[in-house]
């Protein structure tokens, strides 16, 4: 198969991931065909001498592949088989990346559904949020053959970090890898949620208390650098919306499911964001669940705030928090 160092890319949806994976592309060299329901969102790549297409099926049978950022797997269905669809302009033997958080089934239904068409269709879902978008330092995780992979790396290179572009394995490997990182991470979490907030109402100083898991085998990437943005700054991270972060574990659950696997302790994690939803509201920053522990005891966990007290690594003993009323295990079931 040969490989095309700088094919014309078709790039559908430039939200806040897909914004800054397309302006990384056209730095490279990429030409550009690009769509999406906001067309102001196109205006700086348009000016820059990317091609407006009107629909899914024009930025398919424009490039020599297409790729989705999307934001739910229904989605990433209707773009692809809806009348002016990507089916609908892509040549056969042509190449569809997914890069959206999604579910195996979509793609493999399409896949079965094109069989004779020999389109290469792979699933290459991100982690690194809209700064490594912005700032090209994505990690990629793709599934499909080594020979799509590796005709396709430039493109892949241009939007993430090389030494964290992984072929994890066949088609579905990709989308089941992140959703697997994602669903650890909010596990991460809420369970540093609860430690924390329980260690500070227990009268031990939250510096004092994240040093010592640090120093222990219970140390994790979380709570070592993710919690920092809350701990010194309240920063839930608003750049992705609490909505999104109950989508992706909701698909968690479901791969889940379609395996057989059961998953107590995910379903329990997507019970504490579904109430952080209800509590702070779609648009809430992914990491609001924490705020439920820190209302539980009365005081947010921030580095020098009475009752937590905090510089790191400071012994002062936190005041008494009131007694809890918030209790995870008594959630009800995710919100529709």
């Amino acid at each position: 198969m040969t490989i095309i160092t700088t094919p014309t890319v078709g790039f559908i949806g430039l939200g806040s991931m897909g914004s800054g994976m397309t302006h990384n592309l056209q730095r490279a060299g990429f030409p550009l065909v690009i769509t999406d329901l906001n067309r102001a969102a196109a205006a700086d790549l348009v000016a820059a001498g990317a091609r407006w297409a009107g629909t899914a099926a024009e930025v398919a049978a424009s490039s020599d592949l297409v790729i989705t950022m999307l934001p739910t797997p229904r989605h990433v269905n209707e773009v692809a088989t809806s009348d002016n669809g990507i089916l609908a302009g892509i040549k056969d033997g042509g190449t569809w990346v997914d890069m959206s958080t999604s579910i195996p089934e979509v793609t493999n239904t399409i896949r079965e559904a094109t069989a004779s068409r020999n389109l290469r269709i792979l699933d290459a879902p991100v982690s690194g949020m809209s700064a490594g978008a912005a700032a090209g330092t994505l990690q990629i995780f793709i599934g499909g053959e080594a020979q799509d992979v590796t005709r396709l790396r430039p493109v892949f290179e241009a939007m993430g970090d090389s030494e964290k572009i992984l072929h994890v394995g066949g088609y579905g490997a990709g989308y089941a890898v992140k959703l697997m990182i994602n669903q650890l991470w909010f596990s991460h979490l809420v369970a540093t949620a609860e430690v924390l907030s329980v260690g500070v109402r227990a009268g031990v100083d939250l510096g004092v208390l994240r040093n010592s898991l640090i120093a222990s085998p219970a140390n994790s990437t979380f709570v070592e650098r993710d919690v920092l943005s809350i701990l010194e700054r309240g920063d839930y991270d608003e750049g992705f919306a609490l909505a999104l972060a109950c989508k992706d574990l909701s698909l968690s659950s479901d791969l889940a499911r379609s395996v057989g696997v059961s998953a107590d302790l995910s379903a329990l994690v997507e019970q504490i964001f579904s109430r952080a939803r209800v509590s702070y509201g779609d648009h809430a920053g992914e990491m609001a669940p924490f705020q439920l522990y820190e209302d539980s005891i009365g005081t947010p966990l921030r580095f020098g705030t009475p009752g937590a007290e905090a510089t790191p690594g400071s012994e002062s003993t936190p005041a008494a928090a009131p007694v809890a009323s918030f209790t995870p295990g008594s959630l009800t079931a995710r919100e529709a």
